[in-house]
């Protein structure tokens, strides 16, 4: 069985393959103090109530956007799964051709996604991520990874109204039942529902713009499902796409 491990700013998504097909996927939160041994008991205790053994994982891919955890993900691999993990990043085969001016600056999880998606959906291709920040790629119809837009996420532009304006408090992010709130909390809640519906729909009609053909749009992340309800641009979300890219990536380098 595959282990993929995608561990970001906010979250870790973690799953199990076999044969190619998902049989269990967690998302925990991401701890960037963990040590090997506090995250080999999570993953023992996770597959343990999935009636998995350890033993089961005989290859392991990692993608990871939090420097400090890979130190502490690449010893918990050797010590409790006795693998030696694959690690995105330069040198790696994706399959994926990088036109950026700096290609080594594209981090590991807008690769794998790119990969997934292509897999997917074909070309040409625009991909948004709802994760700490919103990512948008950009894939050229030839299937070249073009670039993209980086933006606050969702969670981090409520923690900065929440901590910025001294009388707002923090609310759950929910689709209010009408634009027009009416009370602080239904207004702070369109404000960022409809506010990032907006700033998706808009960010991906000037790239749709500047791409050839008729692009797919999917999107994945945490929040992909609610603002994929009001976009008018969103064809699909795919949550499992990060984990279905280390699955592809990791055949590549069998």
């Amino acid at each position: 069985m595959f282990l993929a491990i995608d561990v970001g700013n906010t979250h870790i998504m973690l799953g199990v393959y076999h044969e190619d097909k998902v049989v269990v996927y967690w998302r925990l939160a991401t701890t960037r103090s963990s040590t090997e041994d506090e995250l080999g008991m999570i993953l023992k205790n996770l597959l343990h109530n999935s009636n998995l053994n350890m033993s089961d994982i005989d290859s392991i891919a990692i993608s990871s956007v939090v420097p400090p955890l890979m130190y502490s993900l690449e010893r918990m691999a050797r010590k409790y799964f006795e693998v030696e993990p694959l690690i995105i990043g330069p040198g790696i085969k994706t399959s994926l051709n990088i036109v950026t001016d700096n290609p080594r600056e594209v981090g590991a999880d807008r690769i794998v996604n790119a990969v997934a998606a292509l897999s997917f959906y074909g070309s040409p291709l625009i991909i948004v991520d709802f994760g700490t920040a919103t990512t948008y790629c950009a894939i050229a119809k030839n299937g070249d990874y073009l670039g993209g837009v980086i933006a606050p996420g969702i969670g981090i532009s409520m923690e900065a109204l929440f901590e910025r304006a001294a009388k707002l408090p923090r609310v759950e992010i929910i689709r209010p039942p009408r634009v027009i709130g009416r009370d602080t909390i239904t207004s702070m809640q369109s404000g960022i529902v409809f506010g990032f519906v907006g700033q998706v729909d808009g960010i991906v009609r000037r790239i749709y713009a500047e791409l050839d053909g008729n692009p797919f749009v999917v999107a994945t992340g945490g929040f992909a499902s609610l603002i994929a309800r009001e976009s008018e641009t969103i064809q699909e979300v795919n949550p499992l796409l990060t984990l279905e890219g280390l699955r592809i990536i990791n055949h590549l380098n069998e």
